[in-house]
């Protein structure tokens, strides 16, 4: 096996829970052993509209914030303060009824993360 092994999970906007409905947003992925946890997030406003009209696109924008705090490590404020990165990825992953839900956990492997997180962003949100 090639490259360092990753988990990621795809963020989903889901304006009413009850329909079930929702348009990819984002990715965190995570690899242990590269010492990589990151989001990349791309909120085409037009499309999110299109696709809900009257969702509070800045709301969906600071939960998306709320997620690069997270993996970043950065605590307080109503956001959970996790010792390592491996427990910020489960705590980002875990099922949740917020407009901003995480997709169930895929993986692979990459020689670069953060290459793989911006090819994972441009296939599965651009």
């Amino acid at each position: 096996m090639s490259g360092h092994p990753y988990q990621y999970v795809v963020l989903r906007c889901v304006p009413r829970v009850d329909r079930g409905e929702c348009l990819n947003v984002g990715v965190v992925l995570y690899s242990q052993s590269a010492g990589f946890l990151r989001a990349a997030c791309h909120v085409d406003e037009d499309r999110l509209l299109a696709f809900a009209p009257g969702v509070d696109v800045e709301a969906v924008r600071a939960s998306l914030a709320v997620v690069d705090d997270v993996c970043a490590g950065t605590g307080g404020g109503g956001r959970p303060t996790l010792s390592t990165p491996g427990r910020r990825f489960g705590w980002l992953t875990a099922p949740r009824s917020t407009v901003i839900q995480p997709s169930g956990v895929h993986g692979g492997t990459a020689e670069d993360p953060e290459a793989e997180l911006q090819a994972l962003l441009d296939r599965l949100v651009r």
